[in-house]
Protein backbone atom coordinates (compact mmCIF):
# COMPACT_ATOMS: atom_id res chain seq x y z
CA UNK A 1 0.00 0.00 0.00
CA UNK A 2 1.24 3.44 -0.90
CA UNK A 3 0.54 6.54 0.79
CA UNK A 4 0.96 9.92 -1.09
CA UNK A 5 1.33 13.13 0.60
CA UNK A 6 -0.34 15.68 -1.52
CA UNK A 7 1.24 18.82 0.37
CA UNK A 8 4.98 16.63 -0.50
CA UNK A 9 3.57 17.57 -4.35
CA UNK A 10 4.96 20.51 -6.03
CA UNK A 11 3.13 22.90 -7.42
CA UNK A 12 3.30 24.06 -11.29
CA UNK A 13 2.58 26.98 -12.94
CA UNK A 14 0.51 25.91 -15.98
CA UNK A 15 -0.07 29.60 -17.18
CA UNK A 16 0.18 32.96 -16.27
CA UNK A 17 -2.27 33.17 -13.00
CA UNK A 18 -2.81 29.22 -12.98
CA UNK A 19 -0.91 26.70 -10.21
CA UNK A 20 -1.25 22.99 -10.68
CA UNK A 21 -1.18 20.60 -7.73
CA UNK A 22 -0.92 16.87 -9.31
CA UNK A 23 -2.72 14.39 -6.42
CA UNK A 24 -3.15 11.28 -8.06
CA UNK A 25 -2.10 9.98 -11.41
CA UNK A 26 -0.28 7.17 -13.79
CA UNK A 27 2.72 8.83 -12.39
CA UNK A 28 2.60 7.96 -8.56
CA UNK A 29 0.36 4.56 -9.47
CA UNK A 30 -3.22 5.02 -10.49
CA UNK A 31 -4.86 3.15 -13.00
CA UNK A 32 -7.89 5.02 -13.45
CA UNK A 33 -7.89 8.49 -12.30
CA UNK A 34 -5.75 11.50 -12.04
CA UNK A 35 -6.60 14.44 -9.30
CA UNK A 36 -5.96 17.40 -9.09
CA UNK A 37 -6.61 20.69 -8.12
CA UNK A 38 -5.65 24.42 -9.11
CA UNK A 39 -5.40 28.10 -7.55
CA UNK A 40 -6.43 31.04 -10.42
CA UNK A 41 -6.18 34.21 -10.12
CA UNK A 42 -8.75 36.91 -10.92
CA UNK A 43 -9.53 36.90 -14.79
CA UNK A 44 -7.44 33.83 -15.45
CA UNK A 45 -8.50 30.54 -16.18
CA UNK A 46 -8.17 27.44 -18.59
CA UNK A 47 -9.02 28.04 -22.08
CA UNK A 48 -11.34 26.20 -24.40
CA UNK A 49 -10.45 22.29 -24.51
CA UNK A 50 -11.17 18.91 -24.48
CA UNK A 51 -10.49 15.73 -22.87
CA UNK A 52 -11.09 11.87 -24.00
CA UNK A 53 -12.87 10.92 -20.90
CA UNK A 54 -15.56 12.63 -18.44
CA UNK A 55 -14.25 15.37 -16.08
CA UNK A 56 -15.86 16.22 -12.67
CA UNK A 57 -14.55 20.10 -11.52
CA UNK A 58 -15.43 21.11 -7.95
CA UNK A 59 -15.06 24.47 -6.77
CA UNK A 60 -13.77 24.62 -3.44
CA UNK A 61 -13.52 28.32 -2.97
CA UNK A 62 -13.94 31.42 -5.21
CA UNK A 63 -16.51 32.06 -8.10
CA UNK A 64 -15.94 30.31 -12.17
CA UNK A 65 -17.33 30.67 -15.11
CA UNK A 66 -17.51 27.32 -16.31
CA UNK A 67 -18.56 26.57 -20.08
CA UNK A 68 -19.27 23.40 -22.00
CA UNK A 69 -19.91 24.25 -25.59
CA UNK A 70 -22.05 26.97 -25.98
CA UNK A 71 -23.82 27.01 -22.47
CA UNK A 72 -22.08 28.91 -19.37
CA UNK A 73 -22.67 28.66 -15.36
CA UNK A 74 -21.43 30.53 -12.69
CA UNK A 75 -19.83 28.12 -9.82
CA UNK A 76 -19.24 28.61 -6.05
CA UNK A 77 -17.55 26.66 -3.48
CA UNK A 78 -19.16 23.92 -3.00
CA UNK A 79 -20.60 23.23 -6.56
CA UNK A 80 -19.31 20.91 -9.16
CA UNK A 81 -19.89 19.84 -12.81
CA UNK A 82 -19.76 17.11 -14.89
CA UNK A 83 -17.34 17.96 -18.23
CA UNK A 84 -18.99 14.47 -20.49
CA UNK A 85 -15.73 13.24 -22.59
CA UNK A 86 -14.90 15.02 -25.99
CA UNK A 87 -16.90 18.13 -25.16
CA UNK A 88 -15.30 21.49 -25.66
CA UNK A 89 -14.96 23.62 -22.13
CA UNK A 90 -13.06 25.82 -19.94
CA UNK A 91 -13.48 28.15 -17.22
CA UNK A 92 -12.25 31.53 -15.77
CA UNK A 93 -12.07 32.81 -12.24
CA UNK A 94 -15.29 35.95 -11.94
CA UNK A 95 -14.57 36.77 -8.73
CA UNK A 96 -12.04 39.05 -6.99
CA UNK A 97 -10.35 36.50 -4.73
CA UNK A 98 -8.09 33.24 -5.98
CA UNK A 99 -10.35 30.62 -6.99
CA UNK A 100 -9.38 27.13 -5.88
CA UNK A 101 -10.47 23.84 -8.00
CA UNK A 102 -10.58 20.57 -7.75
CA UNK A 103 -10.72 18.48 -10.90
CA UNK A 104 -10.72 14.40 -11.42
CA UNK A 105 -10.43 12.89 -14.98
CA UNK A 106 -11.44 9.19 -15.74
CA UNK A 107 -7.99 8.22 -16.87
CA UNK A 108 -4.59 8.22 -14.99
CA UNK A 109 -2.84 10.94 -16.76
CA UNK A 110 -3.85 14.66 -18.03
CA UNK A 111 -4.80 15.03 -21.88
CA UNK A 112 -6.04 18.04 -23.13
CA UNK A 113 -6.42 19.08 -26.77
CA UNK A 114 -6.95 22.69 -28.01
CA UNK A 115 -8.00 24.50 -30.92
CA UNK A 116 -4.84 26.66 -31.56
CA UNK A 117 -1.95 23.96 -30.25
CA UNK A 118 -0.58 20.59 -29.49
CA UNK A 119 -2.28 18.81 -27.57
CA UNK A 120 -0.84 18.71 -23.66
CA UNK A 121 -0.03 15.20 -22.15
CA UNK A 122 0.86 15.35 -18.85
CA UNK A 123 1.43 12.55 -15.91
CA UNK A 124 2.38 9.75 -17.87
CA UNK A 125 2.92 6.40 -16.10
CA UNK A 126 6.35 5.70 -15.23
CA UNK A 127 8.56 3.96 -16.84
Amino acid sequence: MKTISHAEQPREEWRAGVETRMQVSAANGALQLCIFEQWVAPAMGAPTHSHPVEEVLSVVTGEAEIWIDDESAVLIGGQSLVVPANRKHGFRNVGSETLHVYAVLASSFFEATFDDREPVRRWLPLA
